[in-house]
């Protein structure tokens, strides 16, 4: 592995208005010095722009205050390809992390075309962009999703990933191949990060336990896919965050290969707490942090606000992360239980809308 130092060095952060991009930036802004990081978010309406305004906010308000690291934010598309190459051309980024994508598995069963545009052809112009510049280490987000139904668990980096259940899983599943083909052909150092249920304050509306929250507020019934017999390895945005800042500095390293060609310095890790929970369970968990931060009511009728229904296509019953390969390489394993993540969650979620 080859260390890579990030001090005094430019970071180029795609979705960078989103909810693991702005807590990547917000790390960066206390983690090092002499930094320039450049930040691109097309701000689509996918969800809620007032969050994606929340969280820039935050970042621009630490760009004014911070004396050594520098910040530039670019309202623009991954897809626009003259977009990318502009900022790699006047910035020239040592680091890359590519985190815009569009995400949400059931979004993609209806809005296929937001996935191709952003997932496929904006990979696409990063892949191209770190091709003729000299970038140390391409970081990129890939998904828990890319496992499928496959029925070993945990699921290991090791394991074959071949059925996607979702246009979403196959995109992220592409983005490992296009990102493979690229470490071979021009020797980019690329690691994939395959990302288990991100949760936390400020995250996204479309996850489970945002959705859930809003619904609840406004007296609507909330339904638990599978019957409540799904199991999911939620993972709190600051490990997650966690996990890629040590990932970032350290790029698979460059090698030759017998046929004169570079060695692919690629890898693929899963970031996840490796412990699955019970959809039933963390409901119930995610109920008493509402209460507790007088969110709901100390007498909310929970029972008459849900209901139990059947799988959604495109589903898993269970996602779990086997994260041995994190804690070989990085010495690192998600940790942060699912009250304290709930209970921050629920606590900022009083706040932001009060």
């Amino acid at each position: 592995m080859e260390k890579v130092i990030l001090d005094n060095k430019t970071i180029f952060v795609t979705g960078a208005a989103g909810f693991i991009g702005s807590n990547l930036v917000k790390r960066l802004f206390k983690d090092t010095t002499g930094t320039t990081i450049v930040g691109i978010d097309n701000m689509n309406d996918y969800y809620d722009v007032r969050l994606k305004d929340f969280r820039l906010n935050e970042l621009q308000t630490l760009n004014a205050q911070s004396a050594t690291v520098k910040f530039h934010f670019i309202k623009g598309d991954i897809a626009d390809k003259a977009t990318i190459d502009g900022i790699f051309e006047q910035y020239k980024p040592a680091v890359v992390v590519n985190l815009a994508a569009q995400a949400g598995v059931r979004y993609s069963i209806t809005n296929p075309d937001a996935y191709i545009q952003s997932n496929l052809i904006g990979f696409y112009n990063i892949l191209e962009a770190c091709r003729h510049n000299p970038v140390e280490h391409l970081v990129y987000a890939s998904s828990s999703s890319v496992y499928g139904s496959n029925k070993k668990v945990p699921y290991s980096t090791d394991d074959k990933v071949d059925n996607p259940v979702s246009l979403y899983a196959a995109t992220k599943k592409s983005n490992e191949l296009m990102a493979h083909a690229y470490s071979k052909l021009y020797n980019i150092p690329s690691t994939g990060l395959r990302f288990f249920t991100v949760y936390g304050p400020a995250g996204r509306p479309d996850m489970a336990y945002f959705g859930f929250t809003n619904k609840l507020r406004e007296g609507k019934t909330i339904e638990i896919f599978n019957f409540g017999n799904c199991k999911r390895d939620f993972t709190y945005v600051d490990d997650i965050v966690e996990g890629v800042v040590r990932i970032m500095q350290g790029a698979p390293e460059k090698k030759q290969g017998e046929d004169g060609l570079p060695l692919p310095p690629y890898a693929v890790y899963n970031i996840g707490n490796n412990s699955p929970e019970n959809l039933l369970t963390f409901v119930d968990i995610l109920q008493q942090e509402l209460i507790r931060a007088q969110v709901l009511p100390a007498d909310y009728d929970f029972e008459a606000h849900k209901k139990l229904v059947p799988m959604q296509p495109g589903d898993v019953p269970v996602t779990y992360a086997d994260t041995s390969a994190l804690e070989r390489d990085f010495g690192y394993k998600p940790s942060t239980t699912l009250r304290d993540g709930l209970r921050a969650f629920a606590e900022w979620y009083k706040e932001f809308y009060k």
